[in-house]
């Protein structure tokens, strides 16, 4: 049974905010810097500490490029006072951001962070692309960034650093889609953190292609392209792998008003990306009177990915908090928070949806059909089955039917399309109502074996987990039905 985290968003959401937070919870930065450093990409420096917002501990993200942008630069972002937003209470201009409070210290960077959205507009457009995207800050960038983020250090704070440089000048670089996913595709990665990586980064492009009405194949992205930006995805998808996160509640996310200079000119908050990510993903909004850019398409695209619920159990525990610290220099810091919780509401039934993937199959053997199913179960799939059927010409054939969630549809789909004779698919989203279940212990003579408990308001069913019936029923060289019901038994026995 994998976690459940409830990403909080109070303070919006943007790419590096998210990867501090998921290595706060607790995902392993020595399997995130050996990631990363397997990407052919360079111009970068990843930089891991420990700093302080408003007093509170929080991890820090920072990914240090060897060109420049103006990420952290609020006149450019906001322009002149004229051409600041309107303060929502007093009507006023804002005021400048008080820079004595910022946590970090660090000077310019290029951070992107929370909630700004660092360079929004990742598209083409040579000529602009510099400098006007970027910027991401604490509260701004979460976003779009991607594009430029670079700069030259900051540092922040104490805590355990982890550096990987490469040096390349990437200065505004553009990338296509199939590019970035070139990148990705040859990295070191697990299956799972590829799968989510790639959606991410389709679900921006998605958005990016619908603001700008051109096609995802025509898109050239100077920011999303960008190696900061191909950075934070990456890590936020290695992380929540690495975590072994397999829900994910999202009940509502926090956004400025306003507006911010990206390379297309003045844009409205939220920009457009992240406006098409919301309504495509019916990601939850809240609209604060903050004047600022809290949630970045990147951060936008990374919640669209992993959400699974919009609704928290009605009772739950919290088993851990990580914290992801903001970098824009704002009255009012920002911070990340993620909690993996658990559900303690005994009977509650939750809804969420799935997606249902089918191909009919009338030309490929057997052996064919049984590896492409473990290929499928090792990448995500939550179920995978086969139904015998008749096609036209009364040709004898086989329905392949996967379940799974939106995070690793498209890496199942390209699997399938890949290793099978099919030429097409059919793609079902299906509303479903599941209910609360944990994972427990059970001591028996040959070692401890896993049990499923479902909670229902007439009381609990019991369900052994079949890896650890299988391995007592050999040790002991009984039925597997005997084992079964013996642990069950003994389930039942200890409470």
């Amino acid at each position: 049974m994998g976690k459940h985290i409830y990403i909080e968003g109070a303070d919006g959401i943007s790419g590096d905010i998210t990867v501090a937070a998921l290595l706060d919870l607790g995902a392993d930065p020595t399997v995130l810097q050996q990631a990363l450093d397997s990407l052919p990409l360079s111009g970068y420096t990843v930089k891991i500490s420990r700093v302080s917002v408003s007093g509170i501990d929080c991890a820090d993200f920072d990914v240090l490029t060897d060109t420049d942008n103006h990420d952290h630069d609020d006149a450019y972002l906001y322009g002149a006072a004229a051409e600041r937003p309107l303060d929502a209470v007093s009507g006023q201009t804002q005021a400048e951001p008080r820079h004595e409070e910022s946590h970090h210290d660090h000077h310019h960077g290029h951070h992107h962070g929370d909630g700004e959205h660092k360079q929004h507009c990742h598209h083409h457009d040579d000529g602009e692309r510099h400098h006007q995207d970027h910027h991401h800050g604490d509260e701004e960038v979460h976003g779009h960034q991607h594009c430029c983020k670079h700069h030259h250090g900051h540092h922040h704070g104490a805590g355990h650093e982890h550096f990987h440089h490469h040096h390349d000048n990437h200065d505004h670089v553009h990338r296509g889609l199939n590019e970035i996913r070139d990148i990705i595709g040859k990295g070191d990665l697990t299956e799972g953190a590829r799968t989510l990586a790639l959606r991410i980064f389709d679900i921006i492009a998605e958005a990016e292609s619908k603001a700008h009405g051109v096609d995802v194949s025509e898109l050239h992205f100077h920011e999303v392209g960008a190696v900061d930006s191909i950075v934070d995805v990456v890590a936020a998808a290695v992380c929540a792998d690495n975590l072994g996160i397999d829900r994910v509640t999202v009940t509502g996310l926090t956004e400025g008003t306003g507006t911010v200079r990206c390379a297309h000119g003045i844009m409205p908050v939220p920009v457009p990306a992240t406006a098409n990510i919301a309504a495509a993903h019916h990601l939850p909004l809240r609209i604060s009177d903050r004047p600022a850019e809290l949630i970045t398409p990147t951060g936008a695209a990374i919640a669209a990915a992993l959400m699974t619920d919009s609704r928290l159990p009605e009772a739950f525990t919290v088993k851990a908090v990580g914290i992801g610290a903001g970098k824009r220099k704002f009255p009012r810091q920002s911070m990340l928070r993620i909690f993996e919780i658990e559900s303690s509401a005994i009977g509650e039934a939750r809804n969420d949806e799935v997606i249902k993937i089918e191909t009919n199959i009338d030309d490929a053997p057997g052996e064919l059909l049984g590896y492409v199913m473990e290929k499928l179960f090792d990448a995500g799939a939550r179920d995978v089955y086969f139904t015998p059927i008749t096609m036209k010409k009364n040709r004898p054939a086989v329905m392949l039917s996967v379940i799974t969630d939106d995070t690793a549809a498209r890496g199942l789909e390209d699997i399938i399309l890949r290793e099978t004779t099919t030429i097409g698919l059919r793609r079902t989203r299906m509303s479903r109502r599941v209910l609360a279940r944990t994972i427990e212990t059970v001591e028996t003579p040959e070692g401890k074996a896993q049990v499923k408990v479902c909670k229902t308001e007439d009381g609990i069913k019991v369900y052994p987990e079949y890896e650890s019936v299988r391995a007592i029923a050999q040790k002991r060289g009984e039925p597997f039905s005997e084992v079964f019901n013996d642990i069950k038994d003994k389930y039942y026995e200890k409470q």
